[in-house]
């Protein structure tokens, strides 16, 4: 945890990019829920900013 933590403090690749994974499912999952309408209103968003995330963390250093 504590190793995830400081690649996100130091900008390292693998903690954002792993980030930015979690927000896509997570997008994904609202989308395809059939009990929270708020959570379908807001999938769109989350999954697009976790892949525009998910470009721009793949240029950070390793």
């Amino acid at each position: 945890m504590s190793n995830f933590i400081s690649g996100l403090l130091r900008f390292r690749r693998g903690a954002w990019e792993m980030l930015a994974t979690i927000l896509i499912a997570v997008g994904v999952f609202m989308l395809m829920q059939p009990f929270a309408l708020i959570a379908y209103t807001y999938s769109f968003i989350v999954t697009l900013i976790g892949t525009v995330m998910f470009i721009i963390v793949s240029h950070f250093p390793e």
